[in-house]
């Protein structure tokens, strides 16, 4: 995903792409493989202690195993090291990262130099915030409110368009409290390239309701996107 990210996400006045959907927060191989199977571009996996979702780098490296290599994916971390990144990104097999804390844009830059899709997450109501963007050069950039006690979502729905100016100068990706109901309301506020959701399609933490799961990839299949962020 490292040697033609840009290229991918370069707008084209040609086509239009499909928003893509990033489901977040698996742990078992077989919601991750059902999950592609549904139609999913990519799926994360959450390397933070603090984190209800949190995975081993075998359950990670189990579930990069069993999808097929045109699903991505993800590494979510926070405020994880270089070093400890990389080498987990090495166990696993993983070649894109997504930065959901303070990291700093040096950081993003020494991961982009070592081959990897970087996702910085910024957010609307803490820092880093939206207007920060230029302080960094991620491949893309995840947005959400930044509302709750852990560093993601944590299910808060807001407004979305928040996001839509950033979405026009960079690769974007939305979150934050992202439902089968609400996402085409989202996207329609946002104009985001792919989205990102977790408890949205969730029975309980890290267990995705499949048939949630195709209702909300269902719910944005018609959506354009100016950039195809995923293989």
């Amino acid at each position: 995903m490292s040697g033609d990210e840009l290229k991918r996400a370069a707008p084209s006045m040609e086509k239009r792409e499909s928003v893509q959907v990033k489901i977040c927060g698996l742990t078992r191989v077989e919601e991750a493989v059902a999950c592609a199977e549904a139609g999913a571009a990519a799926v994360g996996c959450v390397f933070y202690a603090k984190s209800p979702r949190c995975v081993s780098a075998t359950t990670a490296r189990a579930i990069r195993r069993a999808l097929p290599p045109e699903v991505a994916c993800v590494g979510v971390f926070v405020d994880e090291p270089y070093e400890g990144i990389m080498a987990l990104a090495a166990r696993t097999g993983f070649s894109a990262v997504q930065l959901h804390g303070s990291e700093s844009p040096e950081l993003v830059r020494r991961l982009r130099r070592a081959g990897l899709f970087v996702i910085k997450a910024l957010f609307a109501d803490r820092a880093p915030g939206i207007e920060t963007a230029s302080q960094y050069s991620a491949s893309a950039y995840l947005v959400e409110c930044g509302q709750g006690a852990l560093p993601g979502g944590n299910a808060h729905a807001w407004e979305w368009g928040r996001a839509a100016a950033l979405g026009q100068r960079h690769p974007l990706i939305l979150a934050g409290g992202l439902t089968p109901e609400n996402a085409a309301q989202a996207v329609r506020a946002a104009l985001p390239d792919a989205i990102d959701v977790s408890s949205g399609v969730e029975t309980g933490p890290g267990r995705k309701d499949i048939r949630k799961v195709e209702q909300l990839i269902a719910a944005v299949a018609t959506a354009g996107a100016r950039r195809r962020l995923f293989a």
